[in-house]
């Protein structure tokens, strides 16, 4: 079958998977993402050498906290505070001289798969509910959707017009123009999103839509520095054409604390 032929109907199955799953119920929603959950941490533990069998525990472990822990009892503010962290870290470190992920002890490579792949996807299952008590799977959907434009815009204008390295020695590919073609793809985006899901207003769809376009962009690059780091060209082989599960969310994963942390703060103050 032809390579893009396989690739698109990967990214078909992908979507239509995602979305049904994230409409159909509370459940099917959890299971599909723990399950995304699950397959990232494998192949994260690939990339940075680490016992698989210990970090499928730990992501267990907050598999069974997210589902059978009172809500009253979990603390989401310190969850996503460390994500937070962990997040800032791995910035500075992709941003240094050198290779500083290369050489890690176990420690940390604990504390990256807590803070970078599982503590994401936890806030990814509560991100639902984030506004409300009640299941609102247009949140996540929104989210998605302004990720997807994004990516695709940003493809487009940096085929197109793109001339400017954005950081070539780990993504050289990407483009200045083709991260700001995408960025206004999503802000129009956003807009329409709002229009449609009105629980929120424009402002706060269009800032939630920069934030995961700003720190999207981020993830992507810090998952490409993993792998040129372990020398490899994608996460996993699970999607035809496409790589990992890793390689499909690592914009979202890196994202959702900072997202999430907005709108906790947005939340405290209305």
């Amino acid at each position: 079958m032809n390579e893009s032929l396989t690739r698109a109907l990967s990214g078909i199955v992908y979507i239509i998977l995602l979305i049904a799953s994230t409409l159909y119920s509370e459940i099917s929603f959890i299971v599909l993402f723990g399950l995304f959950m699950f397959l990232s941490v494998l192949e994260f533990c690939n990339l940075i050498n680490f016992s698989k069998i210990q970090a499928l525990l730990l992501a267990a472990l907050f598999i069974l906290y997210t589902l059978f822990i009172p809500k009253s009892f979990q603390n989401d503010l310190i969850l996503n505070c460390g994500a937070v962290f962990i997040g800032l870290i791995l910035l500075n470190d992709l941003f240094k001289p050198g290779n500083q992920t290369g050489h890690l002890k176990n420690s940390a490579k604990v504390a990256l798969l807590i803070g970078y792949i599982i503590i994401p996807f936890t806030l990814l299952m509560k991100y639902p509910l984030i506004s409300n008590a009640e299941y609102n799977p247009y949140l996540i959907i929104g989210a998605f959707i302004i990720i997807w434009i994004n990516d695709t815009f940003a493809y487009l204008t940096g085929r197109a017009i793109g001339k400017h390295k954005l950081y070539e020695k780990i993504s050289p590919k990407k483009t200045i123009e083709g991260f700001l073609g995408g960025l206004v793809f999503a802000l129009i985006g956003s807009y329409i999103l709002s229009r449609f899901y009105t629980f929120q207003s424009a402002t706060v769809w269009m800032t939630g839509g920069i934030i995961l376009v700003i720190f999207g962009t981020l993830g992507d690059l810090v998952e490409s520095k993993f792998k040129r780091t372990a020398g490899v060209k994608d996460s996993g082989n699970i999607m035809p054409g496409h790589g990992g599960i890793l390689d499909r969310l690592d914009s979202i994963i890196f994202a959702i604390p900072f997202l999430f942390l907005y709108y906790q703060i947005i939340n405290y103050v209305s």
